[in-house]
């Protein structure tokens, strides 16, 4: 590469981590609930929590919800997705083993009809069900069945939606970072997700920019009920991003990160993260070729330029390693947060080159008509 073409080259990373660290919304610094006054009412409260063979991690996640400190009236609803590994039955015993039996609902899924994805249509039917009753909620609590809450997350919840006047609130949860893999690649999924989505951005009104972390969503029944409800985002794969996007034109969003509230799900292989990520990755870029080329060309020059250019030598190897010291600056704190060392943080081109595969993989997996694949349903085939 001659040298002019390496010292534009080298310009242009560097002006990409400039605008990073400095004009996306401070999306590289963890940003928690904001602190609010106590709760001023008490409004009744249900949860929803889809399971489709959970019940490894369900146990835990159902006496999680239903020891929750919050003073106010509150139930769970489990909706059982057509399990066969004995989901209900340990989370029947979860309920009896913390005194709440009387707070747990188990309602079985009806079959999956067309143009849904699995879990809206789980989540959707737990809604349909509350409906039915007699005195439905003000709030819907929407958690997976692989999330553990503290004992005062539903309170903290109530408190920020009421105190702030906000419509939806959503915990981004500590995912699990204990094997190797998880260590290597976790912390660098979340810091993806902040700079695709800052968190800032999301919950400022005057934004378009919304997202939410399916695993933890607090909302108003009366908005849900304004968007469509799940219906209106039926075949969305990208579930809580989808949800956020249909409430903000109607209403005020907020997602944090959360410390306390966890991910029990684990990834010990290498492998179980990158079916994660190409489970949903081309979903994220619209099934688009040309989506996807675009995405490719910018995670290649955020992320590979730098160390490529540094180690070619030449003068733009001080520009180069400005733009990699900018990189390793952002992705310091996220491994803080996950309680990592800093020394992780110049492996980041790596870990995006592994991404980018995953990615392109995903979209190799689409247009082999296994798209979306989870737990032996495939969201989606491609019609090419």
């Amino acid at each position: 590469m001659p040298v002019s073409a390496a010292m534009v080259l080298a310009t242009i990373v560097l002006g990409i981590w400039v605008y990073l660290l400095l004009g996306r919304g401070w999306f590289w610094l963890p940003q928690f609930l904001p602190p609010v006054p106590a709760l001023a009412r008490r409004p009744r409260i249900v949860a929803v929590m889809p399971a489709r063979n959970e019940a490894a991690v369900v146990g835990e996640a159902v006496a999680s919800v239903l020891t929750q400190d919050y003073p106010g009236a509150f139930s769970l609803v489990l909706v059982d997705d057509h399990s066969s590994d004995g989901t209900v039955a340990v989370a029947r015993a979860a309920a009896l083993a913390v005194g709440r039996s009387d707070g747990l609902t188990v309602v079985s899924a009806r079959a999956l009809p067309p143009g849904w994805s699995g879990k809206l249509w789980a989540l959707s039917e737990g809604v349909r069900w509350v409906e039915e009753q007699a005195a439905p909620p003000d709030l819907y609590l929407f958690t997976d069945a692989d999330i553990a809450h503290p004992p005062n997350n539903l309170a903290k919840l109530v408190a920020t939606l009421e105190g702030r006047g906000f419509d939806l609130v959503s915990l981004m949860v500590t995912l699990r970072c204990q094997s190797i893999a998880e260590r290597f690649l976790i912390p660098a999924f979340v810091f993806f997700f902040a700079m695709l989505y800052p968190f800032s951005w999301a919950s400022d009104p005057r934004r378009r920019t919304a997202a939410a972390a399916g695993g933890c969503v607090l909302m108003r029944r009366d908005i849900y009920h304004r968007v469509g409800g799940y219906a209106a985002i039926r075949g969305a794969l990208i579930d809580d991003c989808a949800l956020a996007r249909a409430v903000k034109p109607h209403g005020r969003i907020h997602l944090a990160l959360s410390r306390r509230t966890r991910s029990l799900r684990p990834y010990p292989r290498f492998g179980d993260i990158w079916s994660m990520v190409a489970r949903t990755a081309y979903a994220q870029l619209f099934h688009s070729p040309a989506v996807l080329a675009a995405t490719v060309l910018g995670m290649g020059l955020t992320f590979l330029a730098p160390p490529f250019l540094v180690f070619a030598g030449d003068a733009s190897a001080w520009l180069a390693g400005g733009a990699w010291a900018a990189m390793i600056v952002a992705y310091a704190p996220m491994l803080r947060f996950y309680r990592r060392s800093p020394l992780w943080a110049p492996l980041l081109p790596l870990v995006a080159l592994i991404y980018v595969a995953a990615t392109l993989d995903s979209a190799w997996r689409y247009y082999r008509g296994r798209g979306g694949e989870w737990k032996g349903r495939v969201q989606w085939q491609s019609q090419r």
